[in-house]
């Protein structure tokens, strides 16, 4: 711990709502030579990466299992960050660079001030350079949320200055295929302008809006294989910030295919600019940052590992590129079963230094749980799950997920070894934080949501993983398309194939008719949405945590707010194990008590 400095103190034990304002507010007030000391009752990982990117070092010390004293207190000078150790930097010139940032970004200069210190002082900046310091500034500091609100500004600086070579790359290699998706995309904008000066016919922008959404693809293969490559080098800020760029460009196109589909033409004409303006500056920062830098910090052997996975997430508008290898006769080839034999060679290194194995054989028999199984088919039972299955260690690191061919979100090897908090969008870590934290402190040992995404419906449930003697050994996520399942009725008892078309009639038994439910006078039916009726009737939430057990997890303000803005009260019953008409009228009966 730093002890030459003065620590203003936080007791945070019991507080929720409010401490992570309180400690926020404490930043903001510090003076010189000043710190944090922070009390929790519990160990407050949360807070480490949130501090460390706001520039402050820490030290924790545990006085007892529900007391923890954590010292928070600024970095003192910059730290060579990892990601310089893979590039020839001229440190004077990134320090100067990072200098003119910050005194824009405080609020100390202009922006005009800035671009013109930022000609003065340099001929050209390139792509390395200015991905370099924007993975230094957190050191100062300077959070991803204000890069992410702030980036058109701050390469608004750099204008006429910052330059990327061209890049000349064969067939195949990965960014070759960013690239020629990019010319891609920038076709179907250029057709979109074209039909901007031609009379609406929906359904000619419903064709350019098909190909446009295949965008997600291009971010995707990015986000699962291009960005884990990156963090392998200490280069993060792709992860936590243009990941948000990714999503503000994809909800733009969602709303604007939304205005289309409704037939709401004049606003869905006026939103065209705001798309495709989005969408190339996409494009640009891709262009001239990303991919140039990328080729700076990733080796050639990277670039081949990660052409191995980039055929399971697929490609934006362009046919499946070559092949990508080295000459010596190791091109990919056959990328499934290359993939089961990376899986296979894995398993059994891991079963070998546990003893469990003497050999690396896939067919080598096993002792599993309940049974004996040999590693191929373990690694068959894997891929035909109905199920998706993710595995995160007890150090948050993604080590496994399930091979299925229908996956519901797409993934890839890049994913292995990525820390979990990288594989989702900033939006939604603290979500992702929190459940590991609840898990980890023993606190919950179950997460559960559901979303409508394309008309299918999405069932997730997270389970904290701990061995034999309870400790916390990470999360298994499992993830289902559960659409059909819903739309199941009545009972069937004969055999169906499910590649048979469509049932006949008598094939199936419907033994149970959708009862009808009674009217009121608050117009709640069974697809009323609970966050609604709530909003409406507070007190509610407390009547249905009362009512059940299995209600209870209501309580918590994050699972809530997920899940309220999509459960029905059909839903709710079903949770619950009530008939949906009795717990319509148990709902109907409170409101009624309480007016």
């Amino acid at each position: 711990m730093k002890k030459d400095i003065n620590y203003v103190t936080i007791d945070g034990r019991g507080e929720h709502d409010s401490f992570r304002d309180c400690v926020t507010k404490a930043i903001k007030e510090l003076k010189p030579n000043e710190g944090i000391h922070v009390i929790k009752d519990f160990e407050p990982f949360p807070m480490y990466k949130m501090m460390e990117e706001k520039g402050f070092d820490k030290f924790v010390e545990k006085v007892s299992d529900d007391e923890y004293h954590a010292y928070f207190y600024p970095i003192d000078k910059l730290e060579k960050i990892k990601m310089t150790e893979n590039l020839d930097i001229d440190e004077d010139k990134i320090n100067k660079i990072i200098e003119i940032k910050l005194d824009y970004i405080k609020g100390n200069i202009s922006i005009e001030e800035a671009k013109k210190t930022m000609k003065d002082s340099f001929e050209k900046i390139t792509a390395q350079e200015f991905a370099i310091c924007e993975q230094y500034l957190q050191k100062y500091g300077i959070s991803d949320d204000l890069l992410a609100e702030r980036m058109d500004e701050i390469l608004e600086i750099f204008d006429g200055i910052l330059v990327s070579e061209k890049l000349d790359l064969p067939s195949g290699h990965p960014v070759k295929t960013y690239l020629d998706e990019i010319s891609a995309i920038r076709e179907v904008l250029s057709q979109m302008k074209l039909q901007l000066d031609k009379k609406f016919i929906k359904n000619q922008w419903l064709e350019l809006y098909d190909r446009l959404g295949q965008i997600s693809i291009h971010f995707s293969r990015k986000q699962n294989q291009l960005f884990p490559a990156l963090e392998s080098k200490g280069f993060d800020k792709p992860s936590k910030v243009m990941w948000t760029l990714d999503n503000n460009t994809k909800e733009i196109i969602r709303k604007s295919r939304g205005l289309l589909e409704g037939d709401k033409d004049q606003e869905f004409l006026k939103l065209q600019e705001e798309v495709m303006e989005m969408v190339e500056d996409m494009m640009v920062k891709e262009e001239e940052i990303l991919l140039p830098t990328s080729m700076d910090l990733l080796s050639d052997e990277d670039f081949v590992k990660m052409r191995k996975g980039d055929d399971e997430i697929g490609y934006c508008l362009i046919k499946t590129p070559a092949p990508y290898g080295n000459k010596e006769g190791n091109v990919m080839s056959n990328l499934n079963g290359s993939n089961e034999n990376d899986f296979m060679k894995d398993m059994a290194a891991v079963l070998q230094k546990h003893g469990m194995l003497n050999y690396s054989s896939k067919n080598d028999v096993l002792d599993v749980a309940q049974g004996k199984l040999t590693l191929s088919q373990i690694n068959l039972i894997f891929k035909h799950l109905q199920v998706d299955l993710s595995y995160v260690d007890e150090n948050e690191i993604v080590k496994f997920y399930s091979d299925t061919k229908h996956r519901v979100f797409p993934r890839s090897a890049g994913v292995i070894g990525r820390e979990v908090q990288n594989c989702h969008p900033r939006e939604s870590v603290h979500m992702v934080e929190e459940i590991i934290r609840a898990f980890r402190a023993g606190e919950q040992d179950e997460a559960e949501f559901w979303l409508e995404i394309n008309g299918k419906f999405i069932y997730i449930i997270y389970n904290a993983v701990r061995d034999e003697e309870g400790n916390f050994r990470g999360v298994l996520e499992m993830m289902q398309d559960v659409t059909k399942i819903r739309s199941l009725t009545g009972t069937q008892r004969l055999l169906s194939w499910t590649n048979e078309g469509t049932k006949k009639k008598e094939d199936s038994e419907s033994d149970v008719k959708e009862e009808e439910l009674p009217e009121n006078k608050y117009g709640i039916t069974k697809d009323s949405n609970i966050g609604e009726i709530v909003k409406k009737y507070p007190y509610i939430k407390n009547f249905l945590v009362n009512l059940s057990p299995k209600f209870s997890k209501l309580k918590n303000p994050i699972l809530f707010k997920t899940m309220s803005s999509m459960a029905t009260i059909e839903m709710i019953a079903q949770r619950g194990d009530f008939e949906t008409k009795d717990l319509l009228e148990k709902i109907v009966t409170e409101i009624d008590k309480n007016k």
